[in-house]
């Protein structure tokens, strides 16, 4: 059953009705609504462009929380082979919130690391929606480390709201293992490539998404905090979201504008839990070229070149 937003409600009335008629179809077989049915799909398919043509920051952040968005073990199963996981931070536990291991990108030893939020209610339980715990971030470091070893070129795909702000993640140094992770990933000598696929959150994105090279996928959202959260500060009325979304400047055009990212990567019509497999495959693609914009790099001007980056972020921003 398809999951509709609020503003797809129009969408939704037609595609129900198109629905509707194949059902009344398939229990008589007497009835013909061939071109009927046909006719609605146009009228959904026009809705559909328009909707999505241009959307405001808060609906593209509803987007980039859509339950049936690809999320991270999707990537990896569709674009990574020989994929062999590795577990735990070797100090206090496996973090499910945070998967990654030893692959091959189009038959290239890689090193891939993602959050995962999960796709039904056990999974998402598990994996505590996507936000990490200490280990989490303790256990992304272990693997990069293995990858600087091991001169292999390390991705990262963000899709967190944020770190997990518990009460034992904080008694286990959560902001130290924030920004262990983010020095960790300014400090290694191969090539790192970073992709939002949904959510980048605060603190516990910046800590996978400190990359060379740092893309979003075009519905995804970056920001320092979440609009509900903002809005709370600002205004104490989590209900102001919509405002907060707009100020954040957190869509992949905004950060792209400002220098943040690098590429924004083209979603099908009506967002990537429309038809997961482009969406996966616009990743690919784009990881493959960001990789090979890196190729050849010794480890010192890779080190400089990331540094440099986020030295001079907002930078163009500011000069427009």
């Amino acid at each position: 059953m398809t999951h509709y937003m609020d503003f797809e409600k129009p969408l939704a009335e037609i595609e129900g009705k198109a629905e509707e008629l194949r059902a009344l179809a398939r229990s008589n077989e007497d009835m013909d609504v061939t071109e009927e049915a046909a006719a609605l799909d146009v009228k959904a398919g026009a809705m559909l462009k328009e909707l999505y043509k241009s959307l405001t920051p808060w609906r593209k952040c509803q987007v980039a929380r859509h339950p049936e968005r690809p999320h991270c073990q999707a990537y990896i199963d569709a674009l990574f082979s020989d994929y062999t996981p590795l577990a735990g931070d070797r100090n206090f536990a496996d973090d499910h919130a945070v998967m990654g291991g030893l692959a091959r990108l189009n038959d290239k030893p890689v090193m891939v690391i993602g959050h995962e939020k999960g796709d039904d209610t056990k999974s998402r339980i598990e994996r505590n929606f996507g936000m990490a715990r200490p280990e989490g971030y303790r256990k992304a470091i272990r693997l990069m480390d293995i990858a600087h070893r091991f001169g292999l070129p390390v991705i990262t795909l963000v899709d967190t709201p944020g770190a997990y702000p518990g009460k034992g993640a904080e008694e286990r140094g959560q902001s130290e293992a924030i920004a262990r992770a983010t020095e960790k990933c300014l400090q290694i000598g191969v090539p790192l490539v970073s992709v939002v696929i949904g959510e980048g959150g605060s603190g516990g994105a910046v800590a996978f998404a400190t990359a060379n090279r740092v893309a979003m996928l075009e519905h995804s959202v970056y920001s320092v905090i979440s609009p509900e959260g903002c809005a709370s500060i600002l205004w104490k009325d989590a209900e102001k979201m919509r405002e907060a979304a707009e100020a954040l400047r957190l869509t992949a055009q905004d950060l792209k504008q400002l220098g943040v990212i690098d590429r924004i990567i083209p979603e099908p019509t009506g967002g990537a839990h429309r038809d997961a497999n482009a969406a996966i495959a616009a990743v690919g693609r784009a990881l493959e070229g960001m990789l090979s914009d890196l190729e050849g790099k010794v480890p010192a001007a890779l080190v400089q070149d990331r540094r440099s980056k986020f030295l001079n972020i907002g930078s163009k921003g500011l000069a427009a």
